[in-house]
């Protein structure tokens, strides 16, 4: 299923947010890199791609009725082995029916944990007088906090995110502190770059927001893909 052909089906099904899954086929398209996963239909299926993925993995609730997972405590993280992935099953399916006891739960997704990295958030929208907007700053559960964040209009080119990334503070981090390897900022202006571009690319698409994205030495992952449609 291509790009065009999953936005159609999400707005056919009713979707407000492209599932996340398909969110990150969307952003494979565009060399946007996602950590791997895969939807589980249940606890043995659960354990069986965990194992196969290789610890240590995430867990997250797949529902079309839950668009903040985190809110109903439908992610689990920094799971190492198969017994604690038992126990988080439970606990996850817990949290959601408490949480969201009308929500219809498809699945559990299981996603390799990435390596801590510098977080920042990567995102864009829509807006009726300049059309794509595409947003870079500090990323994780600080974003709402410090507002360091930086916007082009889209599509841009590497220079211009370039310059983007360094209008914000932390590009400080990025370049590293304390002994830290300096992350690869020149991988980061390419999701920049293609985040412009897949915004452009589809009028469907009203806003998304790519947070966190882990920057690296050698690369950057955007570990929550989040598409917004009209």
């Amino acid at each position: 299923m291509d790009c065009q052909e999953i936005i159609k089906k999400s707005i056919a099904d009713g979707d407000a947010v492209i599932p996340e899954l398909e969110a990150q086929k969307i952003c494979r398209n565009f060399n946007i890199a996602c950590p791997p996963t895969i939807l589980a239909k249940g606890k043995e299926q659960c354990s069986s791609v965990a194992q196969a993925m290789g610890y240590p993995v995430v867990i997250k609730v797949f529902s079309r009725h839950i668009v903040h997972k985190s809110d109903v405590g439908g992610v689990i993280t920094g799971i190492q082995n198969a017994d604690q992935l038992d126990k988080a099953f439970e606990q996850l399916m817990d949290n959601v029916s408490k949480n969201a006891p009308g929500a219809e739960v498809e699945g559990v997704i299981v996603q390799k944990q990435m390596p801590k990295g510098v977080e920042v958030v990567v995102g864009g929208l829509k807006n009726d007088q300049f059309g794509p907007v595409v947003m870079f700053g500090l990323g994780g559960i600080y974003v709402e906090v410090f507002k360091d964040v930086s916007f082009r209009l889209a599509p841009l080119n590497k220079d211009e995110a370039l310059r983007q990334v360094k209008e914000t503070k932390v590009y400080k981090l990025l370049q590293g502190v304390r002994g830290e390897k300096p992350c690869d900022v020149a991988a980061l202006c390419e999701v920049i770059v293609n985040t412009g571009r897949l915004l452009a690319a589809f009028p469907e698409i009203k806003e998304l927001d790519f947070n966190p994205v882990f920057c690296y030495p050698d690369g950057c992952t955007v570990v929550d893909a989040r598409l917004v449609l009209k």
